[in-house]
């Protein structure tokens, strides 16, 4: 194959076909048609003389030759490295750039930093800049960001894949909350005490068990869970109109502590540290270096 025929459109094309194995998805991902899409595979296959993909037998998207397979790997590859190779000669200026961010992080960290983070984008980049703050699903992380779908991943230590670059932010650590004038009085709870009170946690699926009743278990006690929230900010809600308790993230509850008695827990749990994450291939990109550098200030600000 003449590889001067192969311009890039075309070989990105391939790249996101071959992903996708659908050319209605992969001509959505790519913002063209899907006769334009499908053209363009013609074009491919007349130059790598393979069919490249056929329709499945299972009647729905398609199906790599074994050509097209042997190709796959290498072909992603090298479309890395050009980005990442054109990109790092690129300087970034926020005042003049497009750039979509997306930030995969949960409501306590966007809380402690996320918002801080989006106040200093919105103080110093121009009308190209935007952020996009979403769910921080863990699933297919490395390939996500891989694909460029998500640039920054913040969350504990322990959920950053090994695959991608980190850094820690800041270390935090749990703490006993309750409304003001609680009928418990303001004292800190004894061990007794707090495995008797109704506790209030965060829970995607609703689940009673977190890691506090682990450390609760080692001391042979447990604690009544009563009431779950999918989203760490809710639980202040449920804190400030019942008479629910809480163990969280300390700083995430400095934020409510004009509504709440912040109070030692019984039982010690180890801190921990929030980490942010990205992928290899944005290490050097001026507008990533950017974004994390927002972060870094942030995290700084808050201790």
């Amino acid at each position: 194959m003449d590889i001067r025929r192969a311009d890039l459109p075309l070989l990105i094309s391939l790249d996101v076909l071959l992903e996708e194995l659908n050319v209605t998805r992969a001509a959505r991902r790519l913002k063209l048609s899907q006769p334009a899409l499908s053209a363009q595979l013609g074009r491919l296959r007349e130059l790598f003389k393979d069919p490249l993909l056929v329709p499945s037998e299972a009647g729905r998207g398609m199906t790599p030759t074994p050509r097209a397979l042997e190709l796959q790997p290498a072909l992603h590859q090298a479309l890395l490295d050009l980005q990442s190779a054109v990109v790092s000669r690129v300087e970034f200026n926020p005042q003049e750039a497009q750039r979509h961010f997306t930030i995969a992080l949960n409501d306590n960290i966007f809380t402690i930093i996320g918002l801080s983070v989006a106040q200093d984008v919105l103080a110093l980049g121009g009308p190209g800049i935007r952020l996009s703050f979403v769910a921080p699903a863990e699933e297919n992380l490395t390939y996500r960001m891989e694909r460029g779908e998500i640039d920054l991943y913040v969350g504990i230590s322990a959920r950053i894949p090994e695959a991608l670059k980190s850094r820690r932010l800041l270390t935090d650590e749990f703490c006993f909350a309750q409304r003001k004038e609680h009928p418990r009085g303001q004292g800190a709870p004894t061990l007794e005490d707090y495995c008797q009170l109704s506790h209030v946690m965060v829970s995607q699926g609703g689940s009673v068990h977190s890691e506090v009743d682990d450390v609760l278990a080692r001391h042979g006690k447990k604690r009544r869970v009563t009431v779950t929230v999918p989203n760490y900010n809710q639980v202040a809600l449920v804190l400030a109109d019942t008479d629910c308790v809480a163990t969280l993230p300390s700083r995430l509850l400095h934020r409510y502590a004009s509504g709440l008695d912040l109070l030692p827990l019984p039982f010690s749990m180890r801190p921990f540290d929030l980490v942010m994450g990205w992928h290899v291939r944005a290490q050097h990109d001026p507008a990533h270096q950017w974004l994390r550098e927002r972060f870094v200030r942030a995290a700084t600000s808050s201790v």
